[in-house]
């Protein structure tokens, strides 16, 4: 499954599975319908930086699917659990062709 397979990647910091998992195509979006990322290029790069964080960790608390989507609870430490406040978030992931096409993410607090 894609959801799982991105996580474990996520989590390895490999860029380069971690990117596998997602369209050529792929549109990020941030609630409520902000488009954040579009195409391959910018997603490699948003998540080239993010990677350089050793302590990066995300678990997926729950996971419900349904039909095309991917629905998770993630929790996510962005410099380790020691130095970084976990970070709750809704991902809604849509699956085409067996890569994800599409991320929408609602997290904590307001909508940006």
């Amino acid at each position: 499954m894609a959801a799982e397979r991105q996580l474990a990647a996520y989590n390895a910091r490999d860029l380069d599975a971690f990117a596998a998992c997602f369209a050529p195509d792929v549109e990020v979006y941030e609630f409520p319908g902000v488009l954040a990322i579009k195409g391959q290029d910018a997603f490699r790069t948003r998540y080239a930086e993010r990677f350089k964080s050793e302590g990066l960790e995300a678990i997926a608390v729950h996971r419900a699917v349904i039909g095309d989507r991917v629905i998770d609870h993630e929790r996510v430490w962005l410099n380790g659990r020691a130095a970084s406040e976990p970070t709750d978030l809704v991902v809604i992931y849509t699956v085409r062709d067996g890569l994800i096409a599409r991320v929408d993410f609602i997290k904590e607090g307001r909508p940006s």
